[in-house]
């Protein structure tokens, strides 16, 4: 008798415990207070705002860091191929001019667009383009990206595009854009196999990408620069498609895709015996380890911003941006 009494305040327990988390549901779901599970559902990346303050918080570490010349300050609001090519570039600043940059200039953007996509799970990631003081009159494009709720805003993309060039994108009725996944199909090459096929491209030419000048200009120019006397030169390219290296693409309105992928450079330059490896600039030198004598090796990174087409046809490369990241004499 005692055991039955046991079960049935056990059994009370458990309804009046399931009754309570019910009504904690329904007053949740009423506030508006609701836990979504942001790696099945899909929602905006960003609310508008939160990503104007990410804009604004990215710009602000980009000044500080930039005319100190310490990459320790926007270090938490850069990831991939801009981290690599940032703090090269401030490290090199910082052996050169310790004291900081004297021709400083701040960074504004100004006629700010966002467009964010809706998606399922992480990273989310939205997109910012701007009329920037700096660069011409080129518009600043960047992609802002993060792997969880709790993390900070980071850039991980950043071309400049000419004027006009930023496509039009598809949006959905209250203006969210569209993600296109990695390995979608339906475009003239996936975005997943992009940084491959650039590669590619840049060792054996070929009709996928449009001509211009990172493309047929690039490959002109290294072919040149091969047939100086005394010098040798050998280019390695490859794809980066790891972690916050991962190629990102928002669907355009016209069916196709801007697609945000990096790719990795060598370049070594060897001298004839008798000859010289051409003297390096000063921020080459900051950057480079050991006695440049016979050879010189430059490492670099790139991010590009290509516009997809639907179907067939060449790839058409709206914004590239290379960065040395290190080299090594020999």
């Amino acid at each position: 008798m005692r055991r039955e009494r046991s079960r049935q305040r056990l059994r009370r327990r458990d309804r009046n415990a399931l009754v309570a988390a019910s009504l904690t549901a329904l007053s949740l779901t009423a506030s508006g207070c609701v836990v979504v599970h942001g790696e099945r559902v899909v929602v905006p990346a960003a609310t508008r705002a939160e990503a104007a303050r990410a804009v604004t918080a990215f710009t602000d570490a980009y000044n500080k860091a930039d005319k100190a010349y310490d990459s320790s300050l926007d270090a938490p609001y850069v990831t991939g191929a801009l981290s690599d090519i940032d703090s090269a570039r401030l490290r090199a600043g910082h052996v050169n001019s310790p004291s900081g940059n004297a021709s400083h200039t701040p960074l504004t953007l100004t006629d700010v667009r966002i467009t964010i996509p809706e998606k399922a799970g992480w990273p989310r990631w939205f997109v910012a383009d701007a009329r920037g003081n700096k660069g011409g009159s080129y518009r600043w494009v960047l992609v802002f990206t993060r792997g969880d709720l709790g993390e900070r805003w980071q850039v991980s993309y950043l071309t400049l595009m000419a004027p006009g060039t930023v496509p039009e994108f598809r949006t959905d009725e209250d203006g969210w854009a569209e993600a296109v996944p990695a390995a979608a199909g339906g475009l003239a090459v996936r975005p997943d196999e992009l940084g491959k096929t650039y590669a590619d491209y840049l060792k054996n030419g070929g009709k996928a990408f449009a001509d211009g000048r990172d493309t047929s200009g690039l490959r002109a120019a290294r072919a040149k620069e091969a047939e100086k006397p005394g010098l040798v030169r050998q280019f390695i390219d490859e794809p980066l498609t790891h972690g916050d290296y991962a190629p990102l693409a928002l669907r355009t309105a016209d069916g196709g895709a801007l697609v945000f992928f990096t790719t990795h450079h060598y370049e070594k330059q060897t001298a004839y015996t008798g000859a010289t490896v051409p003297v390096p600039n000063k921020d080459v030198r900051a950057l480079t380890k050991g006695d440049v004598k016979q050879s010189l090796t430059l490492e670099s990174i790139a991010n590009q911003a290509v516009l997809d087409p639907a179907g067939s046809g060449p790839v058409r490369m709206l914004g590239r941006v290379q960065g040395l990241t290190s080299a090594q004499g020999g």
